[in-house]
């Protein structure tokens, strides 16, 4: 099973890829963030027949979808959203124990108490979901590098938003839970595993960038998981697709 997550940053810009990207992956579960787009604008070429999709809209900026294969399922899939969801940030998928969601956490650039208060909230929910004896995989753009390894020595700033100490502690909070950080867990000494590049300077092609895109997982799915990677050379959008594969 392969479950996949990938900020597109702008949908119909991305169209052709995406579809291309989907049709060679064919990941079991999609989780896309940042389509700028309402429901009527998602191109039909992102519509494969044979997955299951939820496109949650929002005119102009953030977005979430969550598609999952049909073979996958033998009954349509339940959506729904946490109740601190805003902004059209977060869609969950509930299949039995488990629950997986795509997530588009606040950049914090424009209002940094909102991007505080979701992360707040999405760890209150996070703890009651598997305090219930759920199985979570949390899926996105988390906007924030976990720790200096995270971020390129030549992007490191001090006090820069998704760099702040606070933020950081609320994201181990978060993992704290029980989630692991897939992607780390996998890679834990690569100095160079981004995810997301400033679009300038050519900055993506030399690799310097940010960590911003994460699987996290319960414990139950982080045992079966067998290896998570980030698809640097995939898409013009600033930010590659994370792929985590398990048994």
């Amino acid at each position: 099973m392969r479950i996949a997550t990938w900020n597109v940053n702008g949908i119909r810009a991305r169209a052709a890829q995406l579809r291309a990207w989907l049709e060679r992956e064919r990941p079991d579960v999609v989780c896309l963030q940042e389509l700028k787009a309402e429901s009527h604008q998602i191109p039909d070429e992102c519509k494969l027949a044979d997955y299951h999709a939820y496109w949650h809209c929002r005119k102009g900026y953030s977005g979430v979808s969550l598609q999952v294969r049909k073979d996958l399922l033998t009954a349509d899939p339940v959506y729904s959203h946490p109740p601190f969801d805003f902004e059209s940030r977060i869609v969950q998928l509930d299949h039995g124990e488990l629950v997986v969601a795509s997530v588009y956490v606040p950049n914090g650039g424009k209002d940094y108490g909102a991007k505080v208060a979701f992360l707040r909230r999405l760890t209150e929910w996070a703890t009651r979901l598997q305090a219930d004896g759920r199985s979570l995989v949390l899926c996105g753009d988390i906007n924030i590098a976990r720790a200096e390894i995270d971020v390129h020595p030549k992007e490191r700033k001090a006090n820069a938003v998704g760099q702040r100490p606070e933020e950081r502690a609320l994201l181990q909070t978060l993992l704290d839970t029980g989630l692991a950080d897939l992607g780390r867990g996998f890679d834990p000494d690569n100095p160079g595993l981004f995810t997301w590049w400033a679009p300038w300077r050519n900055l993506r092609a030399r690799n310097i960038g940010w960590r911003l895109d994460y699987l996290l997982a319960s414990p139950g799915v982080a045992a079966r998981a067998t290896s998570c990677v980030v698809q640097a050379d995939v898409g013009t959008s600033d930010h590659a697709p994370v792929v985590m594969t398990m048994a």
